[in-house]
């Protein structure tokens, strides 16, 4: 809100000045030009000067030579006035138009003690309901979003026709090799490490009761129907999640992606296809080598720790596993691989403009990968117990 008043000799670019006249039992301050934001600045100290000195009495405010002034100004009179009123003065105006001691008016309510609107924050539970809600609405949408790519994605690339091949066979192989055989030493290492931590712990429990050599039956169930597609599984969705979330996420930070949908392409088909189709033919084949990395650990272990030789421990495992054992493994592995691939490809999709966004949905990608595919592994544990697979 600006309040303007022309009179003749003025012009718009006049500074703004205070001149004060003392009178027998107080002070009139004239003041003159323009009082707007962009002037008030070169005011300011002399106003301060002014509200430091001693009051009087009384203090009039002539506003009649003011050509302009703005809430800026207004506010700087109304700071000398909140003064010269904490000293005891009695403050009046001269010379203020009716549209001016409007403005000074609504500068004087805004500056009153509560005028302000304060947000009270609900308690702890209200908000905490509150976050929640807002979570199962995210978590919908990217259920929505996950169904969307993986219905896409089960159409294959749909790419136009007269494009050549339908399914880019060297993207696949890239990605089968980059997710896969890249894997393949740290999978080996971690198994090994836990098969062997597995069946030092198993024989240690286990010398107590004379029964160390069950220990082969433990390791053998364990690794093979739960730890070695887990832990596969865990390792794939760190390493090769991420890797979805940031390339597909850097491409839409470049708009790649709408360049992809402007020449008539389908970004899920071109970019979430080939990975997907590769997760699924790649997690299988690591959980394959992750077992007998388990189970090579688990040999030398107790053959170091508790003096069963590798014959022995073939022998034993022969009669503790059958097929049924091994696949039960093998059968969770092409889930997980989707799950961890929809994932990590709805947060690439959901990454934002910034590096900030990127690191964020890299993050929650792997958070929400690793627990979902724990949440499978149990929903499979409870399903074969029940129908005694």
């Amino acid at each position: 809100m600006v309040f303007k008043r022309r009179t003749a000799g003025e012009s718009e670019g006049m500074r703004p000045t205070v001149r004060s006249t003392q009178g027998g039992d107080g002070v009139r301050l004239a003041l003159a030009g323009e009082w707007t934001t962009r002037t008030v600045a070169a005011i300011d100290a002399e106003m301060r000067a002014v509200e430091r000195s001693k009051p009087l009495p009384r203090l009039v405010i002539d506003l009649t030579e003011v050509a302009r002034i703005d809430t800026a100004g207004a506010w700087l009179v109304q700071r000398l006035v909140n003064a010269a009123a904490a000293a005891g003065a009695q403050v009046a105006f001269a010379g203020v138009s009716s549209e001016a001691r409007t403005l000074i008016g609504a500068v004087r309510e805004s500056a009153k003690p509560g005028t302000i609107a304060t947000i009270k924050r609900p308690n702890i539970a209200v908000r905490w309901l509150e976050a929640l809600g807002r979570g199962v609405y995210a978590a919908l949408d990217d259920v929505r979003l996950g169904l969307h790519i993986l219905g896409a994605t089960i159409r294959g690339p749909q790419m136009k026709a007269g494009r050549g091949r339908l399914v880019n066979f060297a993207a696949i192989a890239t990605h089968i090799d980059r997710m896969g055989i890249g894997a393949i030493p740290v999978i080996v290492l971690m198994s090994a490490i836990v098969g062997g931590i597995v069946a030092q712990q198993g024989a240690f429990q286990l010398r107590f009761f004379g029964a160390e050599i069950f220990v082969v039956d433990l390791v053998g169930i364990l690794i093979l129907r739960e730890l070695g597609v887990l832990l596969t599984a865990i390792m794939i969705a760190g390493r090769t999640g991420s890797a979805i979330t940031a390339e597909i996420g850097s491409m839409k930070m470049r708009e790649e992606v709408d360049a992809l949908t402007v020449i008539g392409l389908n970004p899920v088909g071109v970019l979430v296809f080939p990975r997907l189709l590769a997760l699924a033919i790649a997690l299988p084949c690591l959980t394959i080598i992750a077992d007998l990395a388990a189970m090579a650990g688990a040999i030398y272990v107790t053959w170091a720790y508790s003096g069963i030789s590798p014959e022995a421990f073939i022998d034993r495992l022969r009669v503790a596993i059958d097929v049924s054992t091994v696949m039960a493994g093998l059968i969770k592995a092409p889930f997980m691989a989707m799950i961890i691939g929809i994932v990590a490809s709805v947060e690439g999709m959901k990454v934002e403009g910034s590096a900030e966004s990127l690191g964020r949905r890299v993050t929650a990608s792997v958070v929400k990968a690793i627990f979902i595919v724990i949440v499978i592994d149990g929903f499979f544990a409870v399903f074969y117990a029940a129908i005694g697979f």
